[in-house]
């Protein structure tokens, strides 16, 4: 193995569509590579064409994954004032319509050439496992970190039945996570604690957003007004990403808030709902379709408020607070990281977020040092992924050969037990993972063991073999 490190990021969703572990792990790929000295492969779901019409927005699909590749590259290249050198692959995907996510199909660790396999990257490790059934992670990479983005127990139980689905999914989680990583970073504490887990936020900011934010504070510097309006939400328009805590809040105290005015920005399965809510309060709350946050609608806005607690770190809250935006947030573990800017507001309840909000609107926004800048940049996330990850800690050998048991230490001996604890725990998931039955019953996409015909002629992969009788084996 060359000195030089390689990266393989795994993640569970693609550009376009719009959502965080496309956009996120798009980033850590293109700040990972942009010293020179280390090699990163972005590895990223291929989806049939069916799937990506029921996925990606405004009719975009693709004909081919060099389509696709030069489409994410174009994208990110526009956001950032460097050239990106990290390589892109594609894994068979499969799209799920019960659980709105992309789902791996067959053996992803197969994307990674054998020589190469050093660090993997698993953006939403405990999605990407959950029906994994082929080469064991920590045998095949030196380091296997994976990167919680997600609060999966706080969307199961708004389901029916959610409690027992969250109970049942917080075993699940805690099991994949423990016999595939050697690390977990969960970006807050509002994610699940998980097995040799570390609370640190590794994501960053587009950096056009920092750069709207300079040019705010020179307007405030030499007198000009640098924001003519109010304050305004943006989100997928769903009640559990705080709309309905937000409308509650308004009309529970508009005579209080008498001439607030407020613009929401979102689209999704609630938008009709969400009008109708807003047209019934006395308050100005204008809803309109989602929008890129970067538009430069939103830049002018002096106010962003934002009542979720679903999130695990809002990344429109890191936005507007590079914008140079005063921020009305709840106080919750997802805020954490935020709570060292001054222009984050915290409210612990309904008055502080009235007397909050009207402070915000009679003040300007506080300056940020280049310090806080730079806390908020994708260079300082960068720096505090790799010192989260323990990238340099020597793994210790998974098995220990040639010694007799009696012999060994009584602390090699504890060791040697649970890596043989572990062994059979990754036997019985591999099991489990190897069953059609199984998989279907635990929510998995039917026949997605191996890709199919199509997905294997779009990425050039060797046509799936006829399936023979099941062998329960240990993948090594």
């Amino acid at each position: 193995m060359s000195a030089r490190r390689h990266f393989a990021i795994f993640t569970t969703a693609s550009l376009p569509w719009m959502t965080g572990t496309s956009i996120n792990p798009l980033f850590r790929a293109a700040y990972l590579a942009k010293d020179g000295e280390k090699d990163v492969t972005l590895v990223i779901p291929w989806l049939s064409l069916r799937d990506q019409e029921l996925v990606y927005p405004n009719r975009i699909v693709f004909d081919s994954p060099l389509e696709h590749e030069a489409y994410v590259r174009h994208w990110i290249e526009e956001r950032i004032d460097f050239k990106p050198s990290f390589s892109i692959k594609f894994y068979p995907g499969k799209f799920s319509k019960e659980m709105r996510s992309i789902l791996p199909v067959g053996d992803i660790t197969e994307c990674i050439p054998d020589e190469v396999a050093d660090i993997a990257v698993l953006e939403e490790p405990e999605h990407l496992n959950w029906y994994h059934h082929g080469r064991r992670w920590k045998n095949k990479f030196r380091r296997v970190i994976g990167i919680v983005h997600t609060n999966y127990l706080a969307y199961v139980k708004r389901e029916k039945n959610g409690q027992a689905i969250a109970c049942f999914l917080k075993y699940a989680n805690t099991w994949v996570t423990r016999i595939y990583c050697h690390k977990i970073i969960r970006l807050s504490g509002a994610t699940q604690d998980l097995p040799r887990s570390v609370v640190c936020n590794v994501h960053g900011v587009n950096p056009k957003f920092l750069e709207v934010g300079k040019l705010k504070l020179k307007q405030l510097q030499s007198g000009d007004v640098a924001f003519t309006k109010g304050a305004y939400y943006i989100g997928k328009m769903v009640w559990s990403k705080g709309y309905r805590e937000l409308l509650d809040l308004l009309s529970k105290y508009q005579s209080k808030l008498a001439g607030l005015e407020v613009d929401l920005y979102g689209t999704g399965e609630d938008s009709d709902e969400v009008h109708k809510s807003a047209e019934r309060l006395s308050l100005a709350v204008h809803v309109h379709p989602g929008r890129d946050h970067a538009d430069p609608l939103f830049h002018d806005y002096k106010v962003f408020i934002n009542p979720s607690t679903t999130d695990v770190v809002c990344t429109t809250t890191a936005e507007a607070l590079a914008m140079g935006k005063i921020v009305i947030c709840a106080d919750h573990p997802s805020n954490e990281f935020f709570k060292q800017f001054p222009n984050c507001r915290i409210y612990k309840n309904d008055e502080e977020f009235v007397q909050l909000t009207l402070n915000a609107l009679s003040e300007q926004p506080a300056p940020l040092t280049d310090m806080q800048r730079y806390d908020l940049s994708w260079e300082a996330a960068t720096e505090r992924f790799i010192d989260a990850a323990d990238i340099n800690l020597q793994v210790p050998e998974s098995r220990i050969h040639q010694t007799s048991r009696l012999s060994l230490p009584a602390f090699l001996r504890t060791r040697k037990l649970k890596q043989n604890l572990e062994d059979a725990s990754v036997y019985l998931h591999q099991a489990l993972s190897g069953l059609e039955v199984t998989r279907c019953a635990f929510g998995a996409v039917p026949k997605t063991l191996q890709p199919d015909e199509q997905l294997c002629k779009d990425l050039g992969l060797a046509p799936p073999a006829k399936r023979k009788k099941l062998k329960l084996k240990l993948m090594t």
